[in-house]
């Protein structure tokens, strides 16, 4: 938290440890619900032949809570987050409650992708897609549904 600096150069450098302690508490856990500071999940896209193929990590994220759509040239993930935790002791009084909630969405830019055939499944914490090539222009707008 203190940094040990003689007084003449914490002076001089007030403003960069003002900022370094702003960005370690935005990049705090608790502010944070997956705890990666500025990205709000983590993707790997691959190149197949025939195919893309994407993971994303969303752990503790339900099925259910994660959408993902095709709208014209863009794919977008959207994952919900709503935590609620209760600790009581044994005269069930209230000694502990925590709550996180958040929406996290990513966008990723995709063309010829045939948007009828996406295969989509959620493994451990691990959102996998499979999107199929295609040639030609006409886009869509389309939901796909999770395995």
């Amino acid at each position: 938290m203190f940094d040990l600096i003689p007084f003449r150069k914490r002076n001089e450098d007030m403003f960069g440890h003002m900022l370094k302690s702003f960005n370690d508490m935005v990049d705090s856990p608790w502010l944070s619900p997956f705890g990666t500071g500025s990205q709000p999940f983590r993707t790997d896209i691959r190149e197949e032949d025939g195919k893309y193929l994407i993971e994303a990590d969303l752990p503790g994220i339900a099925k259910q809570d994660i959408d993902i759509q095709v709208q014209g040239n863009e794919l977008v993930i959207r994952a919900k987050r709503n935590e609620f935790h209760e600790q009581k002791d044994d005269s069930n009084r209230i000694i502990r409650q925590e709550r996180r909630s958040g929406e996290f969405l990513r966008r990723f830019y995709v063309e010829h992708i045939d948007e009828e055939n996406i295969k989509a499944r959620l493994e451990d914490g691990v959102l996998k897609l499979e999107i199929p090539k295609r040639s030609g222009d006409d886009h869509t707008h389309r939901r796909i549904q999770i395995d």
